[in-house]
């Protein structure tokens, strides 16, 4: 199968790279199916390529995109989801996941080929199994307020009330730190964290009732050992963690296939002013534009 490169010099030489491209990713859709024998979908952001544009995080308007995708598709034949996301609403990936795995009676694998972060990470978690290879990361699950990790919000507070209590002096000084939190800001937080916890474990568990699911917060929805909210987890930590993780390598043909559909997409975001792209292997295609001036 060709590479990003091959694949950006081959569609180079036409006038439209879009018709090409979508040529392309049908050749590669085709290519998947006849080696699986599964129904595709492939979600994917352009967040990597324009993190400002609007519509790349998981969010209710993608419920629309994936009755798109679904629609006509065999449901008996499962499906698999290749994941190429930042995350997003917890709300709306709930939601989403609850309609797939309905249709599909729980029989779906996560393809990553590069990265599903956050809520996309825990998208992979809701999947039977979790297809990954070397250069493959998810991320930790710890929720984000207004691009703050709730967690070291509920941390910093709780180091201003042990400092205060030490030396009433530093008072002012967290003020005006804490200050900048509404009311109910530190509640939402806490709600925030429950919620993503509580998700991971019922999905987690529903397709590996034996996991440790002590070991997999830890490491996902722990941020004293994770640090960052946009720390990329590898093939191997996901394993460790107890994560159902196959490796994509041991299926030569399906990585190339995989991987040469992932950079029509990669050179498809660099090429047009795309946020996202939820498309299955029958041609079922939801596009969201942004405007070159956003």
């Amino acid at each position: 199968m060709p590479s990003w490169s091959e694949i950006l010099k081959d569609v180079d030489q036409y006038s439209n790279a879009g018709l090409e491209l979508d040529k392309k990713r049908k050749e590669f859709f085709n290519n998947i199916y006849a080696i699986t024998g599964r129904n595709i979908i492939a979600y994917y952001s352009g967040w990597l390529r324009r993190p400002d544009a609007p519509h790349i995080s998981i969010e209710d308007q993608d419920k629309n995109a994936f009755m798109t995708a679904v629609y006509k598709l065999d449901k008996r034949r499962g499906l698999d989801l290749i994941l190429h996301t930042p995350g997003g609403d917890i709300a709306a990936t709930e939601s989403i996941v609850a309609y797939l795995k309905g249709l599909f009676k729980g029989d779906i694998r996560a393809f990553i080929p590069q990265i599903s972060m956050s809520a996309g990470t825990m998208m992979s978690m809701a999947c039977k199994e979790i297809i990954m290879g070397e250069q493959s990361s998810l991320g930790p699950i710890d929720p984000q307020m207004g691009g703050i990790a709730c967690q070291a919000v509920i941390d910093e507070f709780m180091k201003a009330t042990e400092e205060i209590k030490i030396n009433p002096a530093s008072l002012g000084l967290w003020q005006t730190i804490i200050s900048k939190y509404h009311p109910t800001f530190l509640t939402a937080c806490e709600n925030a964290i429950s919620w993503s916890a509580q998700l991971a474990e019922q999905w987690l568990k529903e397709v590996n009732p034996d996991i440790d699911i002590t070991r997999v917060k830890d490491v996902f929805l722990n941020h004293h050992n994770s640090y960052s909210h946009s720390r990329h987890i590898s093939k191997q930590g996901c394993k460790d963690a107890g994560l159902n993780v196959t490796d994509l390598e041991d299926m030569p043909e399906l990585q190339d296939a995989v991987l040469s559909l992932h950079h029509c997409y990669m050179i498809t975001f660099d090429k047009f002013p795309i946020s996202k792209i939820v498309e299955n292997q029958m041609g079922g295609c939801y596009v969201q534009n942004y405007s070159v001036n956003n």
